[in-house]
């Protein structure tokens, strides 16, 4: 099995990536906010749990998380792998999820890291807010964002950096040319089905 996690900080690019990537590869996504979802609609025992505490507008604990990360890869043991979208986001996290793909026999792969200037960023998001009505806040607003990405989300990298699992991607250029650079370091690990 093959798992990836993709970093990048707000208007990095995660999302056009992760589809292109999920198709050309025939990989699973695992986005922590559509777990919860599925899980609180389904009313499973851990979205149960994870309701008392988004209720009352508290973070869901790790463990939680980790469940339902568990849960989601024992539900689709024929798939070739995935793509770990929004989680970890914090060095606990990483170790945690680190535990239990050991566990499963599945490490994390490969950490793709797209970095992108703080202008460009910015650029992006103010015009992503523009094309697809998505509001993305005032440049306070994404510069705050960036600024806690940077601050949490680069510990985890730093994490897996010490097992050399991380490569960084510029993130800048067209679509077509990130999404070549992303698919030449995962080329190097599996093939496209």
């Amino acid at each position: 099995m093959f798992n990836l996690i993709l970093f990048g900080p707000p208007g990095s690019g995660k999302g056009t990536q992760s589809e292109k990537l999920l198709s050309k590869y025939n990989l699973q996504h695992i986005s922590t906010g559509d777990l919860l979802r599925d899980e609180v609609t389904r009313m499973t025992p851990l979205g149960v749990e994870a309701k008392k505490y988004m209720d009352q507008g508290m973070l869901v604990p790790d463990e939680v998380v980790i469940g339902m990360i568990s849960t989601k890869i024992d539900e689709t043991p024929d798939t070739r792998g995935f793509i770990f979208d929004g989680f970890p986001r914090t060095k606990q996290q990483a170790i945690a999820l680190d535990k239990l793909l050991e566990f499963k026999n599945t490490p994390i792969n490969l950490v793709l890291a797209l970095e992108v200037p703080d202008e460009e960023l910015t650029k992006r998001i103010l015009n992503r807010a523009i094309t697809s009505g998505r509001a993305d806040d005032t440049e306070e607003v994404i510069k705050k964002r960036v600024e806690e990405y940077r601050a949490k989300t680069e510990i985890v990298a730093s994490h897996y950096d010490a097992m050399d699992k991380v490569e960084r991607i510029k993130g800048e250029g067209t679509v077509e040319e990130i999404f070549e650079k992303l698919s030449n370091e995962i080329d190097k690990i599996i093939l496209p089905e």
